[in-house]
């Protein structure tokens, strides 16, 4: 199961190095930008098959993820006290993210403009991301969780 995980993660890690959700930054990327975009990515998967699958299942994925985001927070250099400090932030963010990205497709897109404004550090154009993420969901209800077992193709926006 662990080799299923880590594609699922890999392509997580692929549709966050879109160029484009860089680009509509006004400052250079960070990592912590490379973070909070993943863990939105990740919001909208786990909202988009969490109905599908088992608790466990999606446990299991969001504790894979976070085991391999810790690791790159290691890779980085950070020291213990560090990664303690920045993982207690990241997941507290993600629940975040995932408690507004829950009823997504209910909100009007000024309301989806506000969340990712809350989310993503200095937009240029907010509803880029809105128009991106609304893709990105339907992309994820169109698609199985089988799907993100495999390397996927590009995801186009």
């Amino acid at each position: 199961m662990n080799l299923e995980y880590l594609s699922i993660y890999n392509n997580l890690i692929k549709l966050t190095r879109n160029k484009s959700l860089y680009l509509n930054l006004k400052g250079k990327e960070t990592f912590s930008d490379r973070i909070i975009f993943l863990l939105i990515h990740l919001s909208f998967l786990i909202k988009a098959y969490k109905d599908q699958n088992t608790k466990k299942l999606m446990q299991d994925i969001h504790d894979f993820i976070f085991r391999q985001i810790e690791l790159s927070i290691r890779e980085i250099g950070y020291g213990d006290v560090s990664i303690n400090k920045n993982m207690k932030k990241y997941v507290n963010f993600f629940y975040d993210i995932l408690s507004k990205v829950d009823k997504w497709d209910n909100y009007k897109s000024d309301k989806k403009c506000e969340i990712l404004n809350n989310f993503i550090n200095n937009p240029k154009n907010i509803s880029f991301y809105v128009d991106y993420f609304d893709k990105l969901s339907a992309f994820y209800k169109n698609n199985t969780l089988n799907y993100f077992t495999k390397d996927i193709e590009e995801f186009k926006t």
